[in-house]
């Protein structure tokens, strides 16, 4: 749960700490705006994932299903600031499938935490496994990082990419290149 009052001070703290009059009339209300936003892209912190895949609907096959291209905004952990990209989201069912869009609902549950993209893969990759409990997942995320982009090293464009496999796509190399054909197919 976010204490809004908490992340109120720590902006005016912030603001103070970097030079700026925090009774300026353009920073007046900076600390609420912060806190409100900080309710919205930290709000995965409370949610529990197990609800998005709990809803199974039983299927005959047991093919590759491949969600591609979900959009997704996290916060490194180490830096606060942004990471973005998309995520791909596979699985082969054994007998049960789960809606689409709760595919989607997942990647945005955990990006929406303090996270670094390499744990952010695997968690997904992982409550695939725990909750719909399929032959295998496979989960690979593409991101923009704005802590190499806009400081440090100042690389804009540079894309990380991971990726992590489960059950079956940890023993099938050529499942896993199923999946990253079917990833670059328009």
């Amino acid at each position: 749960m976010i204490d809004r009052e908490k992340v109120e001070a720590a902006v005016r703290l912030l603001l103070e700490g970097i030079g700026e009059d925090v009774n300026r009339e353009g920073l007046v209300g900076t600390p609420d705006r912060i806190a409100r936003m900080c309710e919205e892209i930290y709000g995965g912190t409370d949610e529990e994932v197990a609800v998005h895949l709990s809803k199974t609907f039983p299927a005959t096959g047991n093919e590759i299903v491949l969600e591609k291209d979900i959009a997704l905004y996290s916060m490194c952990e180490h830096h606060l600031l942004p990471f973005y990209g998309k995520a791909h989201v596979a699985y082969v069912p054994d007998g049960r499938v789960v809606g689409l869009s709760k595919l989607a609902r997942t990647v945005e549950a955990y990006a929406r935490r303090p996270q670094i993209q390499e744990q952010l893969t695997s968690q997904i990759a992982d409550a695939l496994m725990t909750h719909l409990n399929p032959r295998g997942s496979m989960v690979v995320i593409e991101a923009e990082h704005m802590c190499m982009t806009m400081r440090g090293i100042r690389k804009p464009g540079a894309k990380t990419m991971t990726y992590a496999c489960r059950g079956m796509f940890r023993d099938d190399p050529a499942l896993c290149e199923r999946v990253f054909a079917m990833i670059r197919q328009g």
